[in-house]
């Protein structure tokens, strides 16, 4: 059975979106334990060189929901806007997406595919197909980001663990 575009994006991203929502919980959760200010994690960051929690988070919606408006109008440009400072704002970030994904038709999601799509930033421009935008850019750049995200978290003492990233799969039921 061949697997639909819409298959090969929307589940996967609403499944990790799910889980970035939780691991927000757990971060709130773990600042309230630790008396420690929301600030210490949504700005902390794995290296000096790499953007910080909120960022990483704010990227998973720009790369799921964001990346299908983009295919949708012809155009990705990064995203440059602060991300949220705080908790709910990154929760409202991550939760605007899933609705977003949520509310897509599969069969309006396969036309997309051939949809040109430009990625541009600044003097770079790559023009790809909607398809090969999701899948071979948006989709790497989102699992990056969910991933960072959630190292940023291990990094800084957050009890989480493999099934915390990897939320609920999709069992067969």
């Amino acid at each position: 059975m061949p697997i639909s575009l819409y298959d090969a994006v929307v589940p996967s991203n609403l499944q990790i979106l799910g889980a970035v929502d939780k691991l927000l919980d757990k971060a709130e959760a773990f600042c309230t334990a630790h008396g420690r200010a929301e600030s210490d994690l949504i700005d902390a960051r794995l290296a000096p060189d790499m953007l910080p929690f909120g960022y990483q988070v704010k990227s998973c919606a720009a790369h799921s929901a964001g990346a299908v408006s983009a295919v949708e109008a012809g155009l990705f440009e990064p995203d440059l806007k602060p991300w949220p400072t705080d908790f709910a704002g990154l929760h409202a970030a991550i939760q605007g997406a899933i609705a977003e994904l949520s509310a897509m038709d599969a069969a309006e999601f396969e036309a997309l595919g051939e949809n040109d799509t430009l990625f541009a930033f600044g003097e770079m421009k790559l023009p790809f197909t909607g398809a090969n935008f999701l899948l071979s850019f948006a989709q790497p750049n989102f699992y990056f980001h969910a991933t960072t995200a959630y190292a940023i978290l291990r990094a800084q003492g957050v009890k989480v663990g493999k099934s915390d990233f990897m939320g609920m799969p999709r069992i067969k039921r």
